[in-house]
């Protein structure tokens, strides 16, 4: 079993850039099963009932979401989709599911999403990695993935060791910059802290420089926005094994 998850998805140049380079990846890599987190396609805010629609005639099994999971209203018109999840510590009263089940090749595969709460401004959420224990104790699978959507790295360090053993990989996605740690921890779980984003290459995590600069040199509140050009695609690989569920290797994926 291999399972592709791709970092966040920055602007509509990121899902021309799926259309044109998914279907090959997943046939040169011999895919299985495809997770893409997709809180920031909508011009890095949210997704769209349109967007959706077309990433959804991509073979993508989940999509995940973050912290612009409200950044448009078109949400509401998606939540209920099982494939379409956010995360699941935010509190009860949001609406959406934080995990889904998957039977694909004889395995059940349960995605998870989670949002840290380190510098992110999220005052909706719960705690993580109480939320991350009750699902894995609870739900029946026989493979566990985890998109642990969050800026400290500390945070999702400690999450991938919390869960080490118990998950068969997590990934985590918000930064838009990819780490280089990819790795197997101790117990066997598949682990990398960033998948960095999909989106545009010469910007600053996906926005425009000149933008972004003013923000930084002259400390003005100028409004983001999506940076124009070439598009890259960053993700990882979880090569698992079939007989035991637990990762042989991870290695990431630059396009």
């Amino acid at each position: 079993m291999k399972i592709l998850a791709i970092g966040d998805l920055v602007s509509h140049g990121a899902v021309e850039k799926l259309k044109s380079d998914l279907p090959s990846l997943q046939k040169a890599e011999n895919i299985d099963f495809t997770i893409v987190n997709a809180e920031n396609v909508a011009e890095g805010r949210g997704i769209t009932k349109k967007i959706f629609n077309e990433l959804n005639q991509l073979n993508i099994d989940v999509f995940t979401m973050g912290n612009h999971t409200w950044g448009r209203k078109d949400i509401f018109e998606l939540i209920d989709i099982p494939k379409l999840i956010v995360p699941a510590n935010y509190s009860k009263g949001c609406p959406g599911h934080g995990y889904v089940v998957i039977e694909k090749n004889n395995k059940k595969i349960c995605t998870i999403n989670l949002i840290g709460r380190t510098n992110i401004n999220d005052v909706m959420s719960n705690n993580p990695f109480e939320v991350a224990d009750q699902i894995v104790s609870e739900v029946k699978a026989d493979i566990y993935m985890v998109d642990f959507h969050a800026e400290a790295t500390a945070e999702k360090l400690a999450m991938g060791y919390f869960l080490d053993g118990r998950i068969t990989g997590l990934f985590g996605t918000h930064t838009h910059i990819p780490t280089a740690d990819n790795r197997i921890l101790p117990n066997g779980t598949g682990y990398i802290t960033d998948l960095g984003m999909t989106g545009p290459s010469n910007s600053i995590l996906g926005m425009d420089i000149k933008t972004a600069l003013i923000r930084f040199v002259k400390s003005l509140p100028e409004k983001y926005k999506v940076a124009e050009g070439p598009v890259e695609l960053n993700g990882a690989i979880f090569d698992i094994d079939d007989k035991t569920n637990k990762v042989k290797s991870v290695y990431r994926i630059h396009l």
